[in-house]
This record gives C-alpha cells, sequence and structure tokens, in this order.
C-alpha cells in the first residue's frame, strides 16, 4: 500500500479521536513536525495527552494546540518557553507528568522496544520518585519507570524514500527516530521524498517498517531563541 498522503490533512483522516495519547517529536522548535501539528489543530481533536520534550513557545509548534485548549496533558521534560502552558497550569487548565530528559527518552525507547519497565538511579529520593518502586541493586537504589506507547507519533524527519525509510539532519535527530517506533501509528513529514533505491542503506536512520504514512511539508524553521554578537573588527 502507498504511504504517501497529499498533505497532514489526508494523513490523519481516520487516525483522529478525542482523548489519544500523541508523540511530538522535536526538541525546543529544531525538527517539529509543524505540519501535523497544525493538522491536529485543524482537526478539532481535543482531550490530548502530548509527549513531547518541551511544549513549543506561544503561537508555534505545540504551543498553537494549547492556544485552543485541545491538550489535557503533557508529559514533558522542559516547559519553559511557553507563557500560554504556565497560565492554564498554574490555573488548573493543564495536567503535567515531569520527567528527567534522560528517562524520558528511555521511557519512549523501551516503550517502542516493548519493554514494559526500567529501573534508573535518576530520581530517586525527589519527587520524580513518590508512589513508584524503588529497589536496591547491588547497594544502590534505583526507581521503576514504565515505558511510553502512543496512539499516534508524529514525526519530522528530512528526507525520506517512497517506502518510509527516514534519514534525520543533524540536531533534528532528537527523540524523532525514538518516537516513530513507539506509536501505534507513526505519521512522518520530510523535506524530500526520494524514489526507493535512491537511500544509501547504511545512511538510513528509521526504517520503513515503523512508517505509516508520510507528507512532503513545508517548513518555516523558526528559530527558538537567537543569540548574536557583533562581528569583531579586522
Amino acid at each position: 500500500m502507498g504511504k504517501i498522503y497529499p498533505d497532514a490533512k489526508a494523513a490523519l483522516e481516520g487516525l483522529t479521536f478525542d482523548g489519544m495519547t500523541v508523540m511530538a517529536g522535536g526538541f525546543g522548535l529544531c525538527g517539529i513536525p509543524e505540519n501535523l501539528i497544525a493538522g491536529l489543530k485543524a482537526s478539532g481533536v481535543k482531550d490530548l495527552t502530548v509527549i513531547s520534550n518541551n511544549a513549543g513557545v506561544d503561537g508555534f509548534g505545540l504551543g498553537q494546540l494549547l492556544e485552543t485548549h485541545q491538550i489535557r496533558k503533557m508529559i514533558s521534560s522542559y516547559v519553559g518557553e511557553n507563557k500560554e502552558f504556565e497560565r492554564q497550569y498554574l490555573a488548573g487548565e493543564l495536567e503535567l507528568e515531569f520527567n528527567p530528559q534522560g528517562t524520558l527518552a528511555e521511557r519512549i525507547r523501551a516503550g517502542g522496544a516493548g519493554i514494559p519497565a526500567f529501573f534508573t538511579a535518576t530520581g530517586v529520593g525527589t519527587l520524580v520518585a513518590e508512589g513508584k518502586e524503588v529497589r536496591n541493586f547491588d547497594g544502590r537504589d534505583y526507581v521503576m519507570e514504565t515505558g511510553l506507547v502512543a496512539d499516534l507519533s508524529i514525526v519530522k524527519a528530512w528526507k525520506a524514500d517512497e517506502r518510509g525509510n527516514l534519514v534525520f539532519r543533524k540536531t533534528a535527530r532528537n527523540f524523532n527516530p525514538m518516537m516513530a517506533t513507539a506509536g501505534k501509528v507513526c505519521l512522518v513529514e520530510v523535506e524530500e521524498i526520494v524514489p526507493t533505491g535512491s537511500l544509501d542503506p547504511d545512511h538510513i536512520h528509521t526504517p520503513g517498517i515503523y512508517v505509516d504514512r508520510l507528507i512532503q511539508g513545508t517548513f518555516e524553521k523558526r528559530i527558538e531563541q537567537r543569540t548574536v554578537r557583533q562581528r569583531e573588527a579586522v
């Protein structure tokens, strides 16, 4: 069956429902699935649980879904760039499950690998460990964390072939590859789609077997924080 769809609306058709769990790739605004996030907003789906390292910024990325109150709960690591997130959380309008960043990454990887739970020393003795099993191994305490699986993963890659084999570019190879494995359905947007056989097999980061639907998008690629300095005199 063909995996290529004309746009985000077509790719999302039949997959969204209220109360679903969505994994959204990216780190800050780097490597985020801009088109599929916009497609979710346009779909009107609500009461979402979103698993993502962060929550975008006001008015862009996942921030768009916060502004329309389509997100009920975030499972995240860092949310400090979004004032609307802060407002909703402090007002009791948004649930938040905080994770240490490495723990979040491993929970997603574990979910994709079929591992239901694992033990880590990160968070022992802190609020992170409250209500969780703590077990001692070789004289050191470890807290049990569960793997994460989503109803839908939305992923941004650089290039794909027609079978959905993916190549990520530089820093955009962040949470995207592991999220591609941890969704019951995986939607991917890319900058370029090439014929099958065009990609060097050694350069493929995510095999196409994980990818269900694929679109070629257009991207704004905003910079989250721009820091510049004066050019030194020659």
